[in-house]
């Protein structure tokens, strides 16, 4: 995709506007992730940080038979001479994570009290591979367990939005908040207001909103703006808010309210029609932070507040309830087509795409 493509797009959803007398010149631009992570406790000495050149990372979830996130339980990371490197316990979304990792082979081992014991095949980690492996299922075979949870999630959450904004279509336009791990941890809310801001004040983002304002101003979009420089300042400033208040609500403040991930979660395998579905049907489901899949308020809420909040500087003859449920209704269809194209283009056309990232399993 490139950056002509995605203007012809607004111009031709502007023009449908424009015929309408009321538009919304909102646009989400993608952006992506970063996630949570449990304090390592080596039982030799501190793991190396991941940021020094070379190293890698080992993360993952522990489940229960059922699905269901299970803390508590011990992760022992084994190198190839079978000695211990490091141990751990899983946190309360069920999340490990060994950092600072050299080059090698590995084995990850889960065990919990009253329960069986999971061994990984052998992992071959190289220089600066952020391994994330498919969740570690645990069965009861009696007795108790107890729950011991230590954490600190900040490290691999910001190497996840280290990640993120190195991922841009042809080198250039972001595509921030696509994930090619589909067993990625979720991101915390530091790291989600972090990825939103660094999407709204991304260069190319504010030569996009220009685009829509030019756009608008081409098919003369709210004539009350007026032509000239000066109607184009005011509907770049309506388009850039419009973009700046989308992006903050729909990918930090109501994702951290409701606990869910703003993340595009590639899915990568199945039919044409299973992607498809899956795809759409992101624009009003998403993963929780716990891993599970529930109705998307954090990108509904997040349009229609955005469009709400577009009343207070849209011309005064183009306000009402009839614009933000048009924005808001609009703006969710656009992100459903936005996740067509992330499905079936975008993973080709992206730089810097994770070595080791894994679609659906």
């Amino acid at each position: 995709m490139t950056l002509t493509v995605l203007l012809m797009f607004f111009s031709l959803r502007q023009a449908v506007v424009g015929a309408q007398e009321s538009v919304s010149a909102t646009t989400q631009f993608s952006a992506l992730p970063s996630a949570p992570e449990p304090r390592q406790n080596a039982s030799q000495s501190a793991a190396t940080d991941h940021s020094q050149s070379g190293t890698g990372s080992i993360s993952g979830t522990v489940v229960n038979a059922n699905g269901d996130v299970l803390q508590g339980a011990q992760v022992r990371l084994v190198g190839s001479s079978q000695s211990d490197l490091q141990n751990m316990v899983s946190d309360s979304d069920g999340l490990f994570a060994f950092t600072g990792l050299a080059p090698g082979v590995y084995k990850v081992t889960v065990t919990g009290p009253g329960m069986s014991t999971f061994t990984s095949t052998q992992i071959s980690l190289h220089a600066n591979e952020v391994r994330v492996m498919p969740p570690m299922s645990l069965s009861v075979f009696g007795g108790t367990t107890s729950v011991t949870v230590t954490g600190d999630k900040e490290e691999l959450a910001e190497e996840q939005v280290h990640i993120a904004v190195q991922q841009r279509i042809g080198g250039v336009i972001p595509n921030f908040y696509s994930t090619y791990d589909w067993n990625a941890p979720p991101m915390q809310t530091k790291q989600k207001f972090q990825l939103s801001i660094r999407s709204i004040i991304d260069p190319v983002s504010f030569l996009i909103v220009a685009g829509v304002a030019g756009a608008e101003q081409y098919h003369n979009v709210f004539p009350e703006y007026g032509s000239g420089i000066e109607g184009y300042g005011k509907r770049y400033g309506v388009a850039l808010s419009n973009h700046a208040s989308s992006t903050l609500l729909g990918r930090a403040v109501y994702p951290s309210i409701f606990r869910q991930d703003p993340r595009y979660f590639y899915k990568g395998k199945g039919s044409f029609r299973s992607r498809a579905l899956y795809a759409v049907s992101t624009a009003v489901m998403a993963r929780g932070d716990d891993g599970r899949w529930m109705p998307n308020y954090s990108n509904i809420l997040g349009n229609f507040s955005a469009g709400a909040i577009s009343t207070l500087y849209y011309p005064e003859s183009d306000r009402g309830a009839s614009l933000v449920l048009f924005n808001g209704l609009a703006d969710t269809g656009a992100d459903a087509v936005e996740n067509l194209i992330r499905e079936f283009l975008l993973k080709g056309i992206t730089t810097h795409v994770p070595k080791g990232a894994n679609s659906q399993p």
